[in-house]
């Protein structure tokens, strides 16, 4: 029997329009996967602890602020501190690909900006989970 996705999706900082992740959420929720969002103004150690909490498989982050380069970082470091590598880390917003690639130098994964198809989210988080949680046969 297979496992439901879970997903933690935040909007961190003090950036207060959220209609990109409550899309992103709706989207997951209909690709079949569990989706837990934890609404506007959330900070790092709320984020992580709430992932950790509810058991999740994937966070993600809709950052518009250009907090990113502290932000996604930050919640990278509290989720490996309570031994949690295991989380992917995702997310989207206005991010310049320097910045991308930075942050993916630093194990977060796939970054996505305005105006992705909620599809090749989905696919990469299906395509993310099959490699790293392999169902026992």
């Amino acid at each position: 029997m297979e496992r439901t996705i879970r997903v933690l999706v935040a909007k961190p900082g003090l950036d207060g329009h959220d209609r990109g992740a409550k899309v992103v959420a709706a989207a997951l929720r209909d690709a079949g996967m569990e989706v837990i969002y934890t609404g506007l103004h959330q900070t790092p150690e709320m984020i992580a602890t709430a992932a950790i909490q509810e058991d999740v498989d994937v966070v993600g982050l809709s950052i518009l602020s250009g907090a990113h380069m502290t932000l996604f970082p930050r919640v990278l470091e509290l989720l490996r501190a309570e031994g949690r590598d295991d989380i992917l880390l995702t997310g989207g917003g206005i991010i310049p690909q320097e910045d991308m690639d930075a942050l993916a130098q630093k194990g977060v994964g796939r970054l996505f900006g305005p105006g992705s198809p909620t599809s090749e989210l989905v696919g990469y988080i299906n395509d993310w989970f099959a490699q790293h949680h392999q169902q026992p046969a």
